[in-house]
């Protein structure tokens, strides 16, 4: 995979995203330990993530419940 990583934001519940446009894939990873893929996620929601005020919002309003998941 050719992983585009994303480190400019600051979440009290998220430590790092990740997307894959060849598989469309987006990775999060949670404070917590977690680690999910998302799959099918297209690359413009991969940009809107990019720009949100807060990728936490985003992330539950525009991600969780809209594509398949697994954690990894």
């Amino acid at each position: 995979m050719a992983w585009e990583t994303f480190n400019n934001f600051t979440s009290s519940n998220i430590a790092s995203l990740r997307y894959d446009p060849s598989t469309s894939t987006l990775e999060v990873g949670f404070l917590n330990g977690g680690v999910y893929h998302y799959y099918d996620v297209p690359s413009q929601v991969w940009e809107a993530f990019k720009a949100a005020p807060s990728q936490g919002q985003y992330l539950a309003a525009n991600i969780k419940g809209h594509y398949r998941y697994s954690k990894v």
